[in-house]
C-alpha cells in the first residue's frame, strides 16, 4: 500500500503548489481535485493538463485519485447532485462527471471518486431518489467504461448513500465494470459501521481508500490520523487482510490554514504502521 495526499488540503493553494509541497512531505501520490482551483474539468486545456503530467513526474508523484465529488465551481461540496429536483442540475452533475472521467484519462489516472447520490431533500422519497441516481450512474459508467477509468462512489454521513447496507443496495443495481467503491474510512466510523468488518464486507468493491482520524463523538469532521478515535494499527490489519495493494489517500480538507503541517504529521503517524505491516 502506498501513502497519497489529497489535493483538497491546498485548495488556498495552486495545483503547482499543492504538487509541490505534497512531494516535498514525503508522500509518493496525490489525489487530484478536480474543481476550482485546481483542475475544473470543463476549463482545463489540454496544455495545463500536459503542464501538471510534467509536474508531477518531475515531483515523482503518481495520481491516487480524481476527486469529482465537490462542484464548488458551481455552488458548494454536495450541489448539484444527483438527485436534483430540477433535471437541468441533474444534468449538471452528470456532465461534470462525464468530463472529469475524460481528463483522468488525460491525466493518467485510474479512478475518480463522486458523491453517493446527494442530500434527500424535504418530500424527496428514497425510491424515487435511488432510481434517479442509478439512472444518471448507468449513463455516466458507459463513459468511464469507454474511457477505461473507474468510477467510484463514497458514501458520507447525512447524504443518501451513508453506510455500508445502503451501498451494498446500489451495487445490486449497478452492472459495470468501472463500478467501484472509494472506501472512507472516517465516513463508515461516523455512520457506525464498525471498521474491520466493513473492510472485509466491501472488498470486492473496494478499489481506494481516503483516510482521516474521527473523533469518539463520531462528529463528522476530519482529523490527522493519531488525533481521534480511530484504531488505525487494526484498519491497516484489516485492510492488508483483504490483499489490497492500492493507494491509501490521506483526506485533510479541514487544514487549509496549514495543510503542510497535517499532511507531514499524518504522514508520520502512519509510516510507522505500514511498515509494521511489512508495506514499504
Amino acid at each position: 500500500m502506498r501513502l497519497a495526499y489529497s489535493a483538497n488540503a491546498y485548495m488556498k493553494h495552486s495545483v503547482a503548489e499543492a504538487i509541490e509541497r505534497t512531494a516535498a512531505l514525503g508522500y509518493t501520490g496525490i489525489e487530484m481535485m478536480a474543481d476550482t482551483p485546481h483542475v475544473w474539468p470543463a476549463t482545463t486545456s489540454d496544455g495545463e493538463i500536459a503542464d501538471i503530467r510534467t509536474r508531477l513526474e518531475s515531483a515523482s508523484l503518481d495520481i491516487s485519485n480524481v476527486n469529482a465529488f465537490m462542484m464548488n465551481e458551481v455552488q458548494d461540496f454536495w450541489h448539484p447532485s444527483w438527485i436534483e429536483p430540477d433535471p437541468g442540475r441533474r444534468r449538471l452533475r452528470v456532465e461534470h462527471t462525464k468530463a472529469a472521467l475524460t481528463m483522468a484519462r488525460k491525466l493518467g489516472a485510474k479512478c475518480i471518486t463522486t458523491e453517493p447520490g446527494g442530500p434527500l431533500e424535504i418530500g424527496m422519497t428514497r425510491e424515487w431518489a435511488m432510481s434517479t441516481f442509478v439512472d444518471g450512474l448507468i449513463e455516466t459508467l458507459k463513459h468511464a467504461e469507454s474511457e477505461g477509468i473507474l468510477l467510484l462512489v463514497e458514501p458520507e454521513p447525512d447524504l443518501m448513500i451513508e453506510n455500508a447496507d445502503q451501498f451494498l443496495e446500489l451495487a445490486e443495481r449497478v452492472d459495470s465494470p468501472a463500478f467501484g467503491l472509494n472506501f472512507d474510512v472516517g465516513h463508515f466510523y461516523c455512520v457506525g459501521d464498525p471498521l474491520p468488518e466493513t473492510v472485509q464486507r466491501l472488498s470486492a468493491y473496494t478499489r481506494h481508500y481516503h483516510i482521516e482520524d474521527i473523533a469518539a463523538t463520531r462528529i463528522h469532521q476530519h482529523l490527522v490520523p493519531g488525533r481521534g478515535a480511530i484504531d488505525f494499527a487494526a484498519l491497516i490489519g484489516a485492510i492488508r487482510a483483504t490483499r489490497y495493494d492500492g493507494w491509501l489517500t490521506v483526506e485533510l480538507y479541514p487544514y487549509l490554514d496549514a495543510p503542510d503541517d497535517a499532511g507531514r504529521d499524518a504522514i508520520e503517524f502512519l509510516r510507522p504502521l505500514l511498515r509494521d505491516s511489512n508495506d514499504p
